[in-house]
């Protein structure tokens, strides 16, 4: 997450104990939207050459007086577009947000007509569809998707159906829960890993 190796997420958090997530059933960490940005601001300090105990402690020291992080804007580019197809309202929101930390475009969707209509008007650079999208309309979608595109499409599961997937027309399956850093690296793996902006046209 955010360009942050799992070992140093636990090394931090083992060893300063300042950002704690919480823990999802699966035991999968759970940050929430401040600690996404903390963690943001730990980084850019480490970037910038302090140590990992002073970033904490500069970490500490702005939380207790309640100043702002000043966490920099992403600038307005052409970003790969992610179309992501999620049943779960919750489960949506919280890996649209994310996805967004990390650099991507999400177009959201919550239905499986929305997700067709979607990748007509916004032509996604990869789609993560939930195989119990519109009462498990999911495999349907990944093989209607594959006959008109060519974009990589990850399809994501409560059900042991990787080989279905496969056979639909899915580049990649995960099954869920899913981890957010799970998440993100398989969405790199199947987009490339420095292939954050979409090339200017004539390049």
């Amino acid at each position: 997450m955010l360009g942050i190796p799992t070992a140093t997420l636990r090394t931090w958090q083992d060893r300063y104990g300042v950002v704690v997530p919480e823990r999802s059933p699966g035991g999968h960490r759970l940050y929430s939207r401040p600690q996404v940005e903390q963690l943001r601001f730990l980084r850019d300090q480490s970037a910038a050459g302090r140590s990992s105990a002073d970033a904490h402690r500069l970490l500490r020291e702005r939380l207790a007086a309640g100043e702002a992080l000043r966490i920099p804007k992403t600038e307005n580019t052409s970003r790969l577009l992610i179309l992501l197809a999620e049943q779960d309202r919750y489960a949506a929101d919280f890996a649209e947000y994310f996805l967004r930390t990390e650099g991507y475009d999400v177009a959201l969707v919550t239905d499986a007509d929305d997700a067709i209509a979607a990748m007509r008007h916004n032509a996604p650079d990869l789609a993560v569809i939930d195989l119990l999208l519109s009462g498990g309309r999911g495999l349907a979608l990944c093989a209607q998707l594959r006959k008109t595109s060519a974009v990589p499409i990850l399809a994501i599961s409560t059900l042991a159906l990787r080989d279905e997937a496969l056979d639909a027309g899915a580049s990649a399956f995960l099954r869920k829960p899913v981890d957010s850093l799970q998440l993100v690296a398989a969405i790199q793996d199947l987009v490339g890993r420095s292939a954050l902006l979409r090339p200017e046209a004539g390049e």
